[in-house]
């Protein structure tokens, strides 16, 4: 009767699609994801792979567009002979280690501070930490050569670690703050009903349960300052306290008309493959830090 009625009055029933077509459907979409995955992986990765396979070349040879590398390991041979390259290295897993360090030791306890206790000016504290993060180095760069001539660390590894905790310290701060307000308060009052301090609750009950979101953090911090570029430039002279992107800067060839592409690019090898070894040993920790707190309980 509704059909006749529906026929009779000039309006046609909507054709159900087939199962069929809804799986064709699924099927493009999935083959657009794996092309746009695809796409992105060749975009972020290439430039790493053209890296080495120049890194490999020498001569003429690298400029030929050859996509497979020559396997020519001289320059990665002459950086390890070389000395200062070598000290470069040392003197930049030294200020990023040691700037990681503090700034999670300094980090969580502002978090804490931040993220549980209150306090009327926590709000502005939060909002000061943040601008303080984004401010460019160029704005404080003539402070800070003030302040490290002023405490005498001018041309040392150790002005690096006080300059790099202006940006490191502010970041951790606002991300761990973020982690820490994700836990239950329950956890601390029934701490606090057995005599805990907050000391102790920081120490004993949150941090066994921060290992995912630490670890996510001292990375993305030991990357800050594994690659800084601008204060490590201004604050050392000598060689043998200089750090990697200095010292990659400032790789020279055998004369003025010569750039040292193929050096260049081995050392940038080099230098990225502790990062890449830190990732790969702490992923699963970065990958539950990164997702933490994405969906409640």
């Amino acid at each position: 009767m509704a059909d006749a009625t529906m026929q009779g009055s000039g309006i046609q029933k909507p054709q159900r699609k087939s199962s069929s077509y809804y799986r064709m459907r699924r099927r493009c979409v999935r083959a657009l994801q794996i092309v746009a995955l695809l796409f992105v992986l060749f975009y972020t990765l290439f430039p790493y792979y053209w890296a080495f396979v120049s890194s490999t070349k020498q001569g003429a040879a690298l400029y030929h567009s050859a996509l497979l590398p020559a396997f020519d390991f001289t320059y990665y041979r002459q950086l390890i002979d070389n000395p200062v390259f070598m000290r470069s290295l040392l003197n930049s897993v030294y200020v990023a280690t040691t700037t990681t360090f503090l700034s999670l030791i300094i980090g969580l306890s502002a978090a804490y501070a931040l993220g549980r206790i209150d306090f009327p000016q926590r709000r502005a504290m939060l909002m000061i930490v943040l601008m303080v993060s984004i401010f460019p180095q160029v704005v404080v760069l003539s402070g800070m050569f003030e302040l490290i001539n002023w405490f005498g660390l001018f041309n040392r590894p150790s002005a690096l670690v006080l300059t790099y905790l202006l940006s490191t310290v502010p970041f951790t701060t606002w991300i761990l703050t973020t982690f820490i307000r994700e836990f239950p308060r329950e956890l601390e009052e029934a701490a606090i009903i057995d005599g805990c301090s907050h000391f102790r609750i920081l120490m004993k009950i949150l941090l066994p349960l921060m290992g995912p979101s630490l670890a996510s953090t001292g990375i993305l911090a030991f990357i800050l300052a594994w690659n800084e570029f601008l204060f490590a430039l201004t604050f050392t002279l000598t060689d043998e306290n200089r750090t990697v992107p200095v010292a990659i800067g400032l790789i020279a060839g055998t004369s003025r008309f010569e750039y040292p592409f193929g050096q260049i690019m081995a050392a940038s090898v080099t230098v990225t493959l502790p990062l890449i070894i830190v990732v790969l040993f702490f992923q699963r920790r970065i990958v539950a830090g990164l997702t933490a707190g994405a969906v409640k309980g």
